[in-house]
């Protein structure tokens, strides 16, 4: 097994200005955007670019929109397609019933697997963030087939970070245990008054404790996405799903001593959640067969706050 760590300190400081923009045509300028109907489930899609083809997975609180810094140089090098995951941005379950039963990471993996298919995609290289994160690394352990690569941003797994909740993690993480509490308690406290929450939650986890690293864009796209009380049940059932299902496969899996096969790399913030664990690497040594890791500088949301360290540690990775 080999481990490298890379330090690298830049941080983006995109200024931040009101206005309009759409979703779908400013967010990701240049990109094809398609929605793709899977029967229960059309999921928002954003290709661009050749060579080696590269899903990418946004996490919480956000969507497609988490890639807009670093899209244009990884569509320079891959075949990106850039999704909103089941719920998220403009992607869509068709029932109540269908988001309930589709939230885990296995059926979420399932989903998109099924997607690239329906593009083309039998075999493809994968980069999470946050929640995608967690998609990409169940989709690497039950796809063994179709996944070659995996890059890993901000996460541990998800059974190993139940067990790292002592008070300051609880605290940090305190979303954790508050989408998951049952319907509809968390929806119509977020509703109530979704921007305002939504803020807090950006500015609280970055470096910079503010909303200077997101474009105006991105704001936007996040904004139009928490408006939506779909959109807002849809994470919760998320973090749901990570309190029973999710974990229970984690846990299972770590006894029977599976290892993620495809080549992993992870990329952690020193001001984000794995950091708290204390050795963020060593968390997934003991999941992986080929692990290779960077921290950087930057809060949470790397990908907005220092995107030139994030296209640094992946673009070799994927093209290596």
């Amino acid at each position: 097994m080999l481990a490298v760590v890379l330090r690298m300190k830049l941080v983006s400081n995109t200024a931040y200005e009101e206005g309009y923009y759409s979703v779908l045509s400013n967010t990701l300028e240049g990109f094809h955007h398609e929605l793709i109907d899977l029967g229960g489930v059309s999921i928002s899609t954003h290709s661009k670019g050749a060579g080696r083809p590269l899903l990418l997975l946004h996490g919480y609180p956000q969507n497609h929109a988490t890639w807009g810094q670093v899209a244009p140089g990884f569509a320079e090098r891959f075949q990106c397609v850039i999704v909103d995951l089941p719920g998220y941005g403009d992607s869509r379950f068709a029932t109540a019933k269908e988001c309930r039963e589709n939230s885990s990471k296995r059926q979420v993996a399932e989903i998109l697997v099924r997607l690239m298919a329906k593009m083309g995609f039998n075999k493809f290289d994968v980069l999470g963030h946050d929640r995608g994160a967690r998609v990409a690394y169940r989709m690497a352990l039950d796809h063994t087939e179709v996944i070659q690569k995996v890059g890993i941003i901000e996460v541990i797994p998800t059974g190993d970070m139940w067990g790292q909740f002592d008070a300051d993690m609880a605290l940090k993480a305190y979303h954790w245990v508050f989408l998951a509490q049952p319907y509809p308690l968390p929806e119509s406290l977020i509703s109530a008054n979704p921007i305002a929450y939504l803020e807090w939650t950006l500015r609280s986890w970055t470096k910079s404790n503010s909303l200077k690293p997101f474009s105006s864009a991105a704001l936007h796209s996040y904004r139009k996405q928490f408006r939506n009380p779909d959109c807002i049940h849809a994470m919760c059932e998320d973090y749901r799903a990570g309190v029973v299902s999710d974990r229970a496969l984690d846990d299972a899996d770590k006894a029977a001593g599976r290892r993620i096969q495809a080549p992993l790399h992870f990329v952690w913030s020193n001001k984000g959640f794995p950091a708290l664990t204390g050795d963020p690497l060593a968390q997934w040594s003991e999941w992986t067969t080929t692990l290779t890791g960077t921290e950087i500088d930057a809060g949470h949301f790397a990908q907005e706050e220092n995107p030139k360290a994030v296209l640094d540690a992946f673009v070799p990775f994927f093209t290596g």
